[in-house]
């Protein structure tokens, strides 16, 4: 098991930009080496002949065929409400500089 020094910790913090006191060095301490050991354990694991498990709810995607709806409006019957039109477009104040 990794079991990691009090300037193990203090290095993990002044890296993360944490400032800890000195029970939390200590609980982070047992916390992390806990952590680490669990992260050996799974190492050890023979994983070779097995496929990645990439969805475990069995859900896919359900696609549908694109359609085309008429709505029975022409573009000039949209375009005839805008307060801007300019060459056959809505016109719109720029919103990026």
């Amino acid at each position: 098991m990794a079991n990691l020094t009090r300037d193990d910790i203090l290095k993990l913090a002044r890296l993360a930009r944490l400032q800890l006191s000195d029970e939390e060095v200590e609980q982070f301490r047992s916390e992390i080496s806990s952590i680490l050991g669990y992260v050996e354990q799974l190492q050890k694991v023979d994983t070779k002949g097995l496929e990645p498990t990439y969805q475990v709810t069995g859900l896919k995607n359900v696609m549908r065929a694109d359609e085309v709806k008429d709505y029975g409006a022409t573009k000039e019957d949209l375009l005839k409400n805008s307060p801007a039109i300019e060459k056959g477009h809505f016109k719109v104040k720029r919103i990026l500089q």
